[in-house]
């Protein structure tokens, strides 16, 4: 039984190990790889945008669920990067997914970029404004068709210009 308990528990070690290494790996490929059209200094950053901006564009954080008032936005017109005004999503893409962020099945063409993120335990699809880098939030394959994708995004990221 010792022996048992002794394999198993090796096993996990083992298993948690290589599990870090893997993210640590996949970390390091995405660090620095990127440079971006619109760069300012983290001080620049601050003074252009709000804080909640900042924590968002900047820092990878996330909104409140159900806090965006986009979410109820229906109005024909243009989603657009609220860190350096690059037009993003189209209001036709948009849908409500029921998650609590204003949620897209496309961005517009050459838009957006991406990168794994692993900051939990799986590896997600995080997605940024292609022009300053800002965070915009998270992409999942359980959107509708036609892209059958889910572009989770953070509503202070955003700024909506009606056509």
């Amino acid at each position: 039984m010792k022996r048992r308990k002794l394999l198993l528990g090796g096993s996990a070690l083992a298993a948690i190990g290589f599990a870090a290494f893997g993210t640590r790996i996949a970390q390091s490929q995405n660090e620095g790889e990127e440079t971006f059209e619109v760069s300012f200094s983290e001080d620049q950053w601050r003074e252009m945008l709000t804080p909640e901006e900042f924590y968002v564009l900047r820092e990878e954080g996330t909104e409140r669920a159900y806090t965006s008032p986009l979410i109820d936005e229906k109005r024909d017109g243009t989603f657009i990067c609220a860190g350096c005004d690059l037009e993003l999503y189209a209001s036709e893409t948009k849908y409500d997914s029921g998650t609590g962020w204003p949620s897209f099945y496309q961005a517009l063409p050459n838009a957006v970029g991406t990168k794994i993120d692993n900051k939990l335990i799986v590896a997600r699809t995080e997605v940024h404004c292609r022009r300053c880098g800002g965070h915009l939030g998270h992409i999942f394959d359980d959107g509708p068709a036609p892209t059958g994708k889910r572009h989770c995004i953070n509503g202070i990221a955003l700024d909506f210009v009606a056509a």
